[in-house]
């Protein structure tokens, strides 16, 4: 038994395999993103196409995933939000590493998916996202004292 190319640590034929061979729908997001990924390695593109939404379906060119040039390394999911199996939407941020024409690439996405007939789709996804910018607020030294001990500033924790 081989491990599952999703990272889970779980063997393949009792991970993401029972999804793209169409024996059970994926229960969350999260194990359709994988099962996603792992298509990819194997090109599954038939599983791909299928996981699609209705909509993503229309423009999607079976021809123009090529899965022999690409050698799939790890799959990294950063977050994940939503998906469960009592939700109708979630989204799942992943970094996935691949090398291509004897370079490495990585490919950063958040991922959205939805629910269609029951089952979970690939709805769209926004690539390289920005994460929310850091504000950090500036104390004065006669400002109170942000640990809230009361005392100013410049006579606590400045």
């Amino acid at each position: 038994m081989s491990t599952c190319p999703c990272g889970s640590g779980l063997g393949l034929e009792s991970c993401c395999q029972p999804y793209i061979n169409g024996d059970k729908p994926a229960p969350t997001a999260e194990a359709l993103m994988r099962s996603r990924y792992v298509a990819y390695t194997q090109g599954a593109i038939e599983y791909l196409k299928n996981t699609l939404s209705k909509a993503q379906q229309i423009d999607f060119d079976m021809t123009g995933e090529d899965a022999s040039s690409t050698k799939w390394q790890s799959l990294d999911i950063r977050s994940t939000k939503g998906g469960l199996e009592k939700d109708d939407h979630g989204e799942v941020e992943f970094i996935a590493r691949y090398k291509a024409a004897g370079e490495q690439h990585a490919h950063h996405e958040l991922s959205y998916f939805g629910r269609e007939d029951g089952r979970w789709v690939y709805m769209d996804a926004v690539f390289n996202p920005k994460s929310a910018p850091v504000t950090s607020v500036k104390v004065g030294r006669n400002d109170p004292c942000p640990c809230g001990s009361g005392k100013k500033f410049k006579k606590c924790c400045g």
